[in-house]
């Protein structure tokens, strides 16, 4: 797998954030129902970091998108996205882990985003800095 690949598929996937940033409230609540997160507040403040983190992810698409789309240029953020994304992995199982998600959610999105921030590192490493790949 190239890097410019690996890039584009998890920006594709982050952008689809954009559109939970936008989601009627109700179906955030039945979906969190549905993955056995209950309670969800219906409480504006819960709204409004749900959707401002969905924006965040929505944007980190764009970047990713952006890097693949010139990798010549962009190449030097690699690196940094990799080792960005391994730290916020191990952030995201501290935090999820005080939040008091279920251990399926809490190993599930930080190992994923721990994982994919060593294969970036990995595709990073064993490519020429000067390819365009």
């Amino acid at each position: 797998m190239s890097i410019r690949i690996f890039l584009r598929v998890i920006g594709v996937a982050a952008l689809l954030a954009f559109a939970a940033a936008v989601m009627p409230s109700q179906w955030m609540i039945a979906i969190a129902r549905q993955l056995g997160i209950e309670p969800f507040p219906d409480s504006p403040l819960t709204f409004y970091l749900a959707r401002n983190l969905s924006l965040l992810y929505g944007y980190v698409g764009v970047l990713l998108m952006l890097i693949a789309s010139d990798l010549p240029r962009y190449r030097p953020l690699v690196w940094w996205v990799a080792v960005g994304t391994i730290s916020f992995g191990v952030m995201q199982f501290i935090v999820d882990s005080m939040a008091g998600m279920p251990g399926w959610w809490t190993f599930g999105e930080s190992g994923s985003t721990f994982f994919g921030g060593v294969l970036l590192w990995w595709l990073d490493a064993r490519t020429s800095k000067d390819a365009a790949t």
